[in-house]
């Protein structure tokens, strides 16, 4: 949350030429509501549910970029299909960095609800290992702008080719 998936992918789908896929957005645009009112109207379980459908479908696509959700990762079988079907990028950003870019919260359910600071590094606790279990290639985002990332990145996957 707050990485840069969705910045970088598009990015980076419009360099390789291919086509960009936000699991968010298809979700969206299968529900015909926002995020934020399938996690009010479902909880997170029921959000979870539709992001591994997603997932599922997108994965079977060819020659695509997709940016998840944060905690696409922690289902197992969402794991087992992004690290089989692709290749995976974990672009990691520091618990404070992710604070920083998500202040406001807006769009953001999990952090609706108490202190977002510290919502953040308990997630961060949760899902780095996760992320790294997978990641094919981690990507620190910290200084670099969108563009040297993304280059930083082509030429990961060009030598990882």
């Amino acid at each position: 949350m707050g990485a840069g998936k969705s910045t970088v992918g598009k990015l980076l789908a419009k360099k390789l030429g291919r086509q960009f896929l936000d699991a968010d957005h298809v979700i969206e645009e299968r529900c015909g509501v926002k995020i934020p009112v399938i996690f009010e109207m479902e909880g997170e379980e029921g959000f979870r549910r539709r992001e591994a459908h997603a997932i599922k479908d997108s994965t079977a696509e060819h020659n695509i970029i997709l940016a998840t959700g944060g905690g696409a990762i922690l289902l197992a079988e969402n794991r087992q299909l992004l690290s089989e079907r692709g290749t995976v990028i974990y672009l990691h950003a520091s618990p404070v960095e992710l604070w920083h870019r998500t202040r406001g919260g807006e769009g953001r359910p999990l952090l609706k609800n108490g202190d977002a600071k510290k919502i953040l590094e308990n997630l961060y606790v949760i899902r780095d290992p996760l992320y790294r279990e997978i990641a094919d290639h981690i990507i620190e985002t910290g200084k670099p702008s969108v563009n040297q990332l993304v280059n930083t990145l082509i030429m990961q996957l060009e030598l990882s080719a």
